[in-house]
């Protein structure tokens, strides 16, 4: 919840920083006292096949236009309007000019005084732009006519500022500069991203890929949205329509595309319905580049595939991908942050839109860049949480690895002493018996003075009998006869066999045992493999020690826990514990604990050790018990 948390706080303090550089030009240019607004002018509609050198009718039909009521939309027969504008005196300015931030034509012709002062054509689809236009000083009020001419809208729908040129120049560049900076970081961080990505392994490098798309389309599409590159670059309009068009052909795909490689396969049907996208826009971008060659003829399949069947495509992707989102955010937390960007998004675009219909004005979309901008955001952690996975996963695999490595080299030991003990210990053993023999027999006759040398080398046969005996234990392991055994009665016996070496030891021993736990084993076997490690306990016992022998039944087997307040081991010697020759112990050989595991292996039990240096030792073994189900011996012999 805290990650979660802090991920929200990311996200709002971001929307919020960038709603202020959104409003910023805003906020500036209402403290600007030096321009004078001009809030009315009137509206006359050209008709379809008037001549472009046509002066308006003076004497005709003219409409009060305001911000509020701009009259923009071409009526259905006109191609376009004029437009009269009434302007101040201007001999108190010393550069006068007049400002219009949203004039919404292709063809801009100006009159002034029945004079042509300037005039703009542009022959690509984006009717949006703006006007700075130079004027006379004046003592009187002068008239200006605005032919406009359009596909869709002519007209103004903002202020007209009327005061210094130059700071309308920088007026232009405040509103309009937020949107290519942000449009160009965008697109620079797509880049990096880009160089970036071939550091990744292939399977994240398709995602990655598909991000970097995504990133660099909606900074293009935030620049090419802007009016001011239309405005300074015209002959590179084309240019930057197509870019537009283009961007929004590839940006909802890798969006797509990016979900499927998120959720990781587990709608399979995704990518069909990906397949269906990817094949319609291949035919709408067709489309479009068909009506940049041919033109007019194009436009009526373009506009039905980009506006009218483009838009609530769109509009449906997005919810279908939030729909999975919010289905699995519960689930995945990476789910839970894609849906709070695309529900960011799809209500900064619903707001929008809402806009768009409450102030009955052509509304300029602005919200969408924030949600694009916290979608982006959110992405990229998805992206570098998907990245820090891999790696905790590869950490992991490399674990395994390693303890897969050790396991095999123990088994690889374990197989070279059974194939040895199984060849020469019977050879060994018997010529160690002959010898004990005649070493006792030369023990009676000898003097006194040398009987203690006998008695050490006897000693020291046995104990390389009992080594010997070790190997026979393990290289055959196998209990000829199964019989159930009641762990409490079997801890009883080895606690009263048991006591006695501890208190030696100056130790105290405590078992308990609840109930009777029945398992499947041999009772010799059994007892030898609990008192080698209760032998190991006594010899790291120190003064007040205490050995603690619990037994107890869980989840279908039984659990037995030995646990001393001795010495304890270190992590790298836990490792090692079962390995031949390996022992903390200045004369052990480590086999007794090799036999120990061997022959808890056979009685299908498990054998783990924990222990913390200079805290003690803890030595956990599980037995199936006989109602196990899982248990493969099927025949009992009764106790």
């Amino acid at each position: 919840m805290k990650r979660f948390h802090l991920i929200l706080l990311l996200l709002t303090l971001g929307g919020a920083a960038f709603l202020a550089l959104l409003l910023y030009p805003y906020l500036s240019s209402s403290k600007d006292s030096t321009n004078l607004p001009i809030t009315t002018w009137k509206v006359q509609w050209i008709p379809v096949g008037a001549p472009e050198d046509a002066p308006p009718d003076i004497d005709g039909e003219w409409l009060s236009a305001t911000v509020e009521h701009p009259f923009d939309a071409i009526p259905k027969g006109k191609v376009g309007a004029w437009i009269h504008l009434t302007v101040p005196p201007t001999s108190n300015l010393s550069k006068p000019g007049l400002y219009i931030e949203r004039l919404y034509a292709m063809n801009v012709m100006v009159y002034e005084n029945g004079k042509p002062v300037y005039q703009v054509n542009h022959n690509f689809d984006f009717e949006r732009t703006l006007l700075q236009l130079p004027l006379d000083h004046t003592e009187i009020t002068s008239d200006l006519y605005l032919r406009l001419t359009a596909k869709e809208r002519a007209g103004i729908s903002s202020d007209v500022q009327l005061g210094e040129l130059p700071e309308n120049s920088r007026q232009a560049v405040r509103n309009e500069l937020p949107d290519l900076l942000l449009g160009g970081g965008l697109a620079f961080l797509s880049l990096m991203m880009l160089l970036c990505s071939w550091y990744l392994n292939r399977a994240q490098r398709s995602t990655a890929l598909a991000l970097t798309l995504f990133v660099m389309c909606s900074g293009i599409l935030i620049m090419t949205y802007s009016a001011m590159p239309y405005y300074y670059f015209p002959e590179l309009g084309h240019v930057f329509v197509f870019l537009f068009d283009t961007s929004i052909y590839i940006l909802f795909p890798a969006l797509l595309y990016f979900v499927i490689h998120i959720f990781e396969g587990r709608y399979p049907w995704i990518k069909r319905v990906f397949r269906w996208l990817v094949v319609y826009y291949l035919i709408s971008f067709c489309v479009m580049v068909c009506y940049k060659i041919i033109g007019t003829p194009m436009y009526s399949l373009y506009a039905f595939l980009t506006l009218w069947l483009g838009a609530p495509l769109i509009v449906g992707q997005l919810i279908f991908i939030s729909f999975l989102a919010f289905r699995n955010a519960m689930q995945n937390p990476n789910s839970l942050i894609l849906s709070l960007g695309i529900l960011i998004l799809a209500l900064s675009g619903v707001t929008d839109i809402l806009l768009m219909y409450a102030i009955d004005t052509p509304h300029i979309f602005n919200l969408w860049k924030l949600g694009i901008i916290i979608l982006i955001a959110s992405l990229v952690m998805i992206l570098n949480r998907r990245i820090a996975s891999d790696y905790a996963r590869l950490l992991s695999y490399s674990k395994e690895l390693e303890l897969y490595n050790h396991q095999l080299q123990r088994t690889e030991k374990m197989q070279i002493i059974s194939e040895l003990a199984a060849s020469i210990a019977h050879e060994v053993r018997n010529p160690l018996q002959v010898t004990r023999g005649f070493l006792q027999l030369l023990s009676g006759k000898s003097v006194a003075h040398d009987k203690s040398y006998f008695n050490l080398a006897i000693q020291e046969l046995d104990r390389a009998s009992g080594i010997i005996t070790d190997f026979l234990t393990f290289a055959k392991p196998e209990l000829d006869t199964l019989i159930e055994l009641d762990l409490k009665h079997e801890l009883a016996q080895i606690e009263t066999m048991m006591t006695p070496l501890v208190l030696l030891n100056k130790g105290e021993l405590e078992v308990h045992v609840p109930e009777p736990q029945i398992i499947l084993g041999n009772s010799s076997k059994f007892k030898q493999a609990l008192i080698n490690i209760i032998k190991n306990s006594i010899e790291s016992l120190h003064e007040e020690g205490r050995i603690t022998i619990n037994a107890w039944a869980e989840g279908g087997t039984a659990v037995v826990r030995i646990a001393d307040n001795g010495e304890g081991m270190e992590p790298e010697q836990i490792a090692k514990l079962g390995e031949p020759y390996f022992s903390t112990k200045t004369k052990g050989t480590g086999l007794g604990l090799m036999v120990t595991f061997r022959i808890i292996e056979v009685m299908e039990g498990t054998l783990e050790f924990h222990s913390e240096k200079g805290k003690g030792t803890e030595a956990i073994v599980r037995f199936p018990l006989v109602s196990n189900p899982k248990s493969k011996k099927s025949a009992v012999v009764p106790h």
